[in-house]
């Protein structure tokens, strides 16, 4: 039995030489447009400033009231603070792993102030880290309102109990569901070639 000879005395499975260079352009053209999302992330840094202007505000108002404040409300003022923190925190791990994570590593690792879990964060950590910053968020509301609970009304307490008892659901939620995947054989799957390159060292020698 004769197999066919390829066109052009090309052998079979080879792409011509034209096509390869047209495929090689496209994809990298196709793998530059993740640097479309470089500046929403440098966009967030607005974000990081309005968080800091109100978080000054809010300390400034409440340095010059602290005298006539009682604890509870110094209290939630405190509480208020912590949850801008919060926020600012959630904007600087958004910004920096989705950019590393997504666009491309950050060159300043050699930085003595480079944080070390810059590079340790992935996608399905900012999910985690991104729930878990609302639910920390959504627990000083909630604490708030205990606090104010005799201007608060009944019907407020109990949606903002809820929304919290949501969230906190929707994390748990979303934990399982990357350990299930983290766990699935297509997260393993690239374990079996080291072994395989090892067997055919061996076989080699």
């Amino acid at each position: 039995m004769t197999t066919p000879s390829s066109p052009q005395g090309q052998q079979p499975g080879n792409k011509p030489l034209s096509s390869r260079r047209t495929e090689h352009v496209m994809e990298r053209a196709f793998f530059a447009t993740r640097w479309i999302a470089a500046p929403l992330y440098f966009g967030l840094t607005i974000g990081l400033l309005l968080v800091a202007f109100k978080f000054f505000q809010q300390l400034i108002g409440l340095v010059l009231k602290a005298t006539g404040l009682d604890f509870d409300d110094v209290f939630v003022g405190v509480l208020d603070l912590i949850d801008l923190v919060l926020l600012a925190n959630l904007l600087l791990i958004v910004m920096f792993s989705g950019y590393e994570n997504f666009v491309s590593r950050l060159d300043i690792r050699q930085h003595e102030d480079y944080p070390s879990w810059i590079g340790h964060v992935t996608f399905g950590d900012i999910k985690i880290k991104l729930m878990a910053s609302i639910v920390a968020m959504s627990a000083i509301h909630v604490l708030a309102d205990f606090i104010r609970v005799d201007d608060t009304s009944t019907r407020a307490l109990e949606w903002s109990v809820g929304i919290h008892l949501a969230f906190v659901v929707s994390g748990v939620l979303m934990a399982v569901m990357d350990r299930i995947m983290e766990g699935s054989p297509d997260a393993h799957h690239a374990d079996p070639q080291p072994e395989t390159a090892q067997n055919k060292e061996k076989h080699d020698a």
